[in-house]
């Protein structure tokens, strides 16, 4: 009743009482219902993002293998894998891990050993020559 009278007085739509600080109708249904739509409207939205950045990807992949075609590259994951397999081809039979490659001019080399001395044999004098051969 007062409601209505409200209404009248004011001439203004159903929900003036509401506004006004009335009685409010609460339906938990509806809340429940309305929250549903809109975490379903959530899920949608991020599900076309993904789909969205799930295409860009893939065209940027096509240019990518494009660009690995023309110019005779490769991935970065078949090189990697390609890497390890001659690694482990490399060390197959070993019980220990691979020894890393000496540069040249360190370790015990005895090409290079004899050449030093070949070397020094040069400078020495004859006699001393001699004696060193021995």
């Amino acid at each position: 009743m007062k409601r209505i009278l409200l209404q009248a007085i004011l001439g203004g739509p159903p929900d003036v009482g509401k506004m006004l600080g009335g009685e409010e109708d609460k339906d938990p249904e509806a809340e429940k219902e309305k929250e549903e739509e809109r975490q379903e409207a959530l899920r949608q939205q991020e599900e076309e993002r993904k789909a969205k950045y799930a295409k860009m990807e893939a065209e940027r992949e096509v240019m990518r293998q494009g660009i690995r075609d023309k110019y005779g590259l490769k991935k970065k994951e078949e090189a990697e894998a390609e890497a390890q397999a001659a690694m482990d081809a490399a060390s197959e039979g070993s019980l220990t891990r691979p020894k890393k490659a000496v540069p040249s001019g360190c370790g015990d080399d005895d090409e290079e050993e004899e050449s030093i001395m070949d070397t020094v044999m040069k400078y020495l004098p004859g006699p001393l020559q001699d004696m060193l051969k021995k």
